[in-house]
């Protein structure tokens, strides 16, 4: 940077030490071009100046914002110091709450709540990979469309 500013201070004392003047057309030129740099040098600097000051702040907000995400997130699960908190009473919790069913579209298992399927208002489940339904409480599934379905290949029918 400083050397830009250096290099348009050269061009001007170069430009008085062969006594270029505003007398001349190629003087005026040459003396406006000089202004010119020197203007864009400083315009530089000052854009210089402000990236730096962005850098800085930008810095202390990830600074702040990590301290922050500490202090939210810190969370002890040491088994040592909780005698509590049980892994598995909380998987037992999670999976009788859940149901996991197989999209019959693309395979991928969609979880979903086990209430879902006790509501008697119109409910509609969709796999949210492909958009396939999953579970439709409105479907008659009966013993024959449960037998269809086994030799369909499909991992879990939509009524279930």
């Amino acid at each position: 940077m400083r050397n830009l500013k250096e290099k348009v201070a050269y061009l001007h004392g170069l430009t008085q030490g062969l006594n270029v003047n505003e007398h001349s057309s190629e003087g005026k030129v040459l003396l406006n071009i000089i202004d010119v740099l020197d203007s864009f040098a400083d315009e530089v600097r000052n854009v210089n100046l402000a990236q730096r000051e962005l850098e800085d702040y930008v810095e202390s907000i990830d600074e702040d914002l990590t301290d922050l995400e500490e202090e939210v997130y810190e969370e002890d699960f040491d088994n040592e110091d909780d005698d509590d908190y049980d892994d598995e009473m909380y998987e037992d919790v999670f999976e009788d709450d859940m149901v996991e069913v197989a999209c019959p579209d693309c395979h991928e298992l969609v979880t979903f709540e086990s209430e879902i399927l006790d509501d008697v208002e119109d409910i509609e489940v969709t796999c949210p990979y492909c958009g396939g339904v999953v579970y439709d409480n409105t479907l008659d599934i009966t013993a024959n469309h449960m037998h269809d379905t086994k030799d369909s290949n499909h991992i879990m029918h939509p009524g279930i």
